[in-house]
């Protein structure tokens, strides 16, 4: 399976990961809120914010930090790791702006592989992230009592589906945050209900569509992995 991790990561005021190398990977960060300041040795410096996805397809090796310069706000961040199915790749970095607006009530597709007809295998344009990985990540942002569908990718094997923990850190994992963002996930064989911070994973092929319904009093923000 190419997809290797997924962190979601809450980075405090001052502090950050410090200059490190990685290779053979791409890496890619969504901001959900706060700044995040990332620098490589290619001669990137930007300020991340919400709506920005992130990426750096790490081949034949970089090194960066990635750092919370905000005094007094914390930085809250999935960073997800995917393993290309080429190695010595040259390295690239990707950056693109995905609103608020434009993930409301409907599922947009943000990294894709470079194969795909809608990619452009630019640092800043439209449309997904090129990846180097039959990966594919949908992103939504799902009003409560609104429902949406989704029908898989025809070459999909492995869906995984993450509810982001918007409200809040949650501690024990095994408690729901009170008041939190809950959505409910349906096939024509099952239907499971994710609380923040939950996840669900399908081994196989997936028949019919996916239908998505928010069934509690504040937005849920999602993403699906399709592999």
């Amino acid at each position: 399976m190419s997809l290797r991790v997924i962190n979601e990561d809450r980075v405090e005021p001052g502090e950050g990961f410090g200059t490190h190398g990685h290779s053979e990977f791409e890496i890619f960060s969504y901001i959900v809120d706060g700044e995040l300041e990332h620098r490589d040795s290619l001669g990137n410096l930007e300020i991340m914010k919400r709506g920005e996805v992130q990426m750096t397809s790490t081949g034949t090796g970089v090194r960066h930090s990635e750092y919370n310069r905000n005094p007094s706000k914390e930085v809250h961040l999935l960073q997800i790791w995917a393993k290309p199915y080429q190695s010595r790749l040259p390295v690239k970095y990707y950056n693109r702006v995905f609103t608020d607006e434009e993930k409301t009530n409907k599922l947009v597709k943000i990294v894709a592989p470079v194969e795909d007809e809608d990619v452009i295998d630019e640092r800043e344009a439209k449309g997904p992230i090129p990846i180097h990985s039959k990966v594919r990540v949908f992103a939504s942002i799902l009003n409560p009592s609104k429902e949406e569908t989704h029908t898989p990718q025809p070459d999909a094997k492995f869906t995984l589906i993450h509810n982001i923990m918007r409200s809040g850190y949650r501690q024990p994992a095994d408690k729901p945050i009170e008041g939190g963002a809950q959505f409910r996930v349906t096939n024509d064989k099952e239907s499971h209900t994710l609380q923040e911070g939950d996840s669900l994973y399908i081994d196989g092929e997936i028949s019919g569509d996916l239908k998505f319904e928010n069934v509690a009093s504040k937005d849920a923000e999602f993403l699906v992995f399709e592999m």
